[in-house]
């Protein structure tokens, strides 16, 4: 059986994850979670969480207008750099930072280990596929339906949406963003804060250089270089 459910192999990520200086957190046996973030990622992150049975404590948002609401019954507590809730976070209360602009994601993640010296929690929904042999870090969000190949290398706040595959001894950077049902080939090496739009195929081998962006629907047959957005079939420079 090429696969195994990721609930199934949490012993396995904590004793084997041996690429990041840190063994990431996985979702069996987690603390309570605050998410960071309402727009975007974060009604996602708690449905994701709910799918777990983690109790989510609520949201930090930026936007004063969403402030004491709630969110499907979270409530949004306030703003994610008050040191009244960013002290709840530590021991006994993970994060999350669910924000999709990489720049606000990196903010609040530095924020998180320089004012509490942790790292953001996984959100990983309990029907993403994960192979037993894949490695990575902290702060990532696999979506429904996502399958993960053996021997796939993951570093750190990465998103993977809804039904995308990275197939086999793929590699992906720090903070790269796969769009729903995205196809990444074998061996492929998705560098940091690359983006590949939904529907995408990167065929087997390629890679897409840091800050790189692919249209959705794309198919991409070479390397893209850093700091290029492609589209089309086959994806040509835009």
């Amino acid at each position: 059986m090429p696969f195994l459910h990721f609930k199934i192999n949490f012993n396995f990520f904590m004793e084997n994850t041996q690429a990041h200086e840190h063994e990431p957190k996985t979702l069996s046996g987690i603390n309570p979670v605050i998410i960071f973030g309402v727009k975007g990622l974060g009604k996602p992150a708690l449905e994701i969480f709910k799918q777990n049975n983690i109790v989510v404590y609520g949201f930090l948002e930026e936007d004063k207008t969403l402030h004491n609401t709630e969110i499907d019954f979270t409530p949004v507590l306030g703003n994610p750099e008050d040191e009244g809730f960013l002290k709840l976070i530590g021991k006994k209360c993970d994060a999350f930072v669910a924000y999709d602009d990489n720049k606000v994601r990196r903010f609040f993640t530095k924020l998180l280990l320089e004012n509490r010296k942790v790292q953001p929690t996984n959100a990983i929904h309990p029907q993403a596929i994960i192979s037993s042999s894949v490695q990575f870090g902290h702060g990532n969000m696999f979506n429904a339906g996502v399958i993960i190949g053996a021997n796939v290398v993951m570093d750190n706040h990465i998103i993977i949406n809804s039904g995308a595959i990275i197939e086999y001894d793929a590699k992906i950077g720090n903070f790269a963003q796969i769009g729903a049902k995205a196809i990444i080939g074998a061996e492929c090496v998705i560098e940091e804060n690359a983006f590949i739009g939904a529907g995408a195929i990167i065929t087997g081998g390629i890679r897409i250089g840091k800050n790189a962006r692919v249209g959705a629907g794309s198919l991409v047959i070479a390397d893209v270089k850093d700091n290029v957005t492609v589209f089309g079939n086959p994806a040509q420079k835009v």
